[in-house]
């Protein structure tokens, strides 16, 4: 028994002097209050997360981000070539890749996660949600900052690629399969390729917003103007030539039926 208590008094001396090496700049504590609020952010932001069990056993995202924080602080502490190594596990396991470098604030939610990428320069804030197949990629082979800066809020959809050192502003939104190349002010929705911001006025902000079936459109917003405006010039036409109302009418009803067919195609409907 004396034997016992020696062996067990030296392996809780060793681990608490492990402890406190490992923590003397603060960073485990800090790695393990980000883990623990990133499976918070799995309740708060997916509604299938039934419980604690499952948010810790069945999302991939929570255990990419968990490895990576543990390869990061080893990235911090200076050990060479192994965080890396774990990374490509990592990606093995998760299908998410995300370099040991990569800067990653609290409550980070990857929802379904596979194909997501994170460069080495990455730098993302407090509460960021990513979906399945986002780059936060470089543009080229610059060094330095050649990552985007996701400021806290920011939401990203599934397969929107996010390129070059550049700051996508606090609770913007990223639609579905954009690419950005350039800034996006805060508070801002960001659509198609490249990526143009459209302000949103009223929306609330502090909270990720996953309303993804209301996304601002400029393109069909333009088109739908001018045919607006072709319509104004075609009914003053007819009341300017009384005697070219009939083929104006059925120019009209030909050109009803096209435009209709062209929204119907823009929509995904078909022609």
């Amino acid at each position: 028994m004396a034997r016992i208590r020696k062996k067990t008094i030296a392996l809780l001396g060793a681990a608490t002097s492990s402890y406190l090496w490992l923590n003397r700049k603060g960073e485990l504590n800090r790695t393990l209050q980000s883990i623990k609020s990133d499976v918070s952010a799995i309740r708060e932001r997916d509604p299938a997360a039934a419980n604690i069990i499952e948010a810790l056993t069945c999302y991939s995202g929570l255990h990419a981000v968990v490895i990576h924080r543990l390869t990061h602080f080893l990235y911090l502490e200076g050990l060479p070539v192994a965080p890396r190594i774990i990374s490509q596990i990592n990606r093995f396991l998760t299908g998410i890749e995300i370099h040991p470098a990569a800067t990653i604030g609290e409550s980070f939610f990857i929802d379904h996660g596979s194909g997501v990428v994170i460069g080495e320069t990455a730098e993302i804030g407090n509460d960021v949600t990513l979906y399945q197949g986002v780059t936060l990629g470089g543009t080229g082979k610059e060094t330095g900052k050649r990552h985007p800066t996701l400021e806290n809020g920011v939401t990203v959809g599934a397969g929107a690629k996010v390129l070059g050192s550049i700051t996508i502003g606090e609770n913007a939104k990223i639609g579905a399969g954009s690419v950005v190349i350039h800034d996006v002010p805060a508070n801002s929705t960001v659509v198609g390729n490249p990526g143009r911001p459209v302000r949103e006025r009223g929306r609330k902000v502090g909270a990720a917003d996953l309303d993804w079936t209301h996304l601002p459109d400029p393109v069909a917003d333009a088109m739908q103007s001018l045919v607006r405006r072709v319509v104004e010039l075609e009914n003053e036409f007819k009341d300017a030539f009384p005697e070219k109302r009939e083929e104006i009418e059925k120019a009209q009803e030909t050109g009803e039926r096209e435009l209709d067919r062209v929204f119907d195609y823009y929509r995904g409907l078909g022609i």
